[in-house]
């Protein structure tokens, strides 16, 4: 389990890599975009839609890395103020229904991308593109962040009944 654990680790960082890209290039099409409209008028029309969609797609690469780093948004007040063995437990609940609820929303992710699909809903902006292109990340996303929370338990359960060292900002 821990040589697949450290191969998904290896996937998710190479995610985290990829969304950091997305973001340089965002800068940079953005950054063009005012500097074309302040020196010829006219700029890229798409530039805000593609910055949109953009910002998505690097909150689903980087959310399942961030989850696994411990960097995820989390009320850690809590765990600080209990016995370490009931924070340790808390921990365990909190990870398999995390994992419960990322199925939920994987199935419906992949629910409303078929649906879209079958429906042939088309995205209408700037840009014109069937639906389902933006919907299919987000079921893949939860994919992930549920495997995360499988190796996450995993490794809580081979553990000392501590609290998580990534998981609390205060001692």
């Amino acid at each position: 389990m821990t040589r697949l654990s450290n191969a998904f680790g290896k996937l998710l960082n190479a995610f985290a890599l990829l969304a950091a890209l997305t973001l340089l290039g965002m800068v940079v099409m953005v950054t063009a975009d005012i500097v074309l409209r302040n020196v010829t008028r006219s700029g890229f029309p798409w530039a805000n839609e593609v910055s949109e969609y953009a910002l998505y797609i690097t909150t689903l690469l980087t959310a399942p890395w961030l989850l696994r780093r411990g960097q995820h948004v989390r009320i850690d007040l809590v765990l600080t103020a209990m016995p370490k063995r009931l924070a340790w437990m808390m921990e365990l609940l909190g990870d398999a229904m995390g994992f419960v609820v990322c199925l939920i929303m994987m199935r419906y992710g992949i629910k409303m991308t078929i649906d879209s699909a079958a429906l042939g809903s088309i995205t209408i902006k700037n840009l014109v593109f069937p639906e389902w292109w933006l919907l299919w990340p987000l079921p893949v996303c939860f994919a992930l962040l549920a495997a995360e929370f499988v190796f996450r338990f995993d490794r809580l359960v081979r553990s000392e009944p501590a609290r998580r060292a990534d998981a609390t900002s205060v001692g």
